[in-house]
């Protein structure tokens, strides 16, 4: 990491009845810190909150993190399902100015080269002012393979694409470790390496 990159501060949300009440340790934050701290250069500011299944907590939570700790992207883990229980993705689009359709199709395309069950799925993306909001599933493998892809089977993860998603809605300029994920860019989006 270098000082002269862009600070990102980055909002973590696991969602989960069972891991906010102490019943087990919530692994979706770990894991999701340990990818990005792996995959970003920048130095990363983190928000990181565990809640229960509870629709109206998810948005208010994620209008937290957007509206008042600033952050730049949100990931949430856990929640997307179709139990009765799971409302992460109608909490998350009750807070969105747009959905970015694309980043579940996607999710779900990773998700089946494993399991037939990802069609289960109902994971979605949405940009909330100048932030960018993703529901990533709850297994930390799950969660690594969503974000990085599938290289040996040349499936990119849905990572490639938030840097310049987020250069387009006017958020810092993330720079990735090409080793573990190489972000895409036009090549008029390019900057000189520092």
């Amino acid at each position: 990491m270098s000082d002269s990159l862009d600070p990102v501060r980055i909002g973590l949300l696991s969602i989960s009845d069972r891991a906010s009440a102490g019943v087990y340790e919530d692994k979706g934050i770990p894991a999701l810190q340990d990818w990005l701290g792996r995959a970003l250069r920048n130095p990363i500011v983190w928000e990181t909150r565990l809640i229960p299944d509870e629709q109206e907590g998810i948005s208010a939570a994620l209008r937290e993190l957007v509206d008042s700790a600033k952050c730049d992207l949100v990931l949430t883990t856990g929640g997307t399902g179709p139990a009765p229980r799971d409302v992460t993705p109608e909490a998350t689009l009750a807070v969105a100015d747009k959905v970015m359709p694309g980043f579940g199709e996607q999710m779900r395309q990773i998700g089946l080269a494993f399991v037939p069950t990802a069609i289960l799925s109902r994971q979605v993306a949405v940009i909330r002012a100048k932030a960018l909001i993703v529901n990533l599933p709850g297994q930390p493998k799950a969660i690594a393979e969503t974000l990085e892809g599938l290289k040996e089977r040349g499936v990119p993860g849905i990572f490639a694409a938030v840097p310049y998603c987020i250069d387009l809605i006017g958020g810092p300029y993330l720079e990735t470790d090409d080793a573990v994920c190489k972000a895409f860019r036009p090549k008029n989006a390019i900057r000189p390496p520092r």
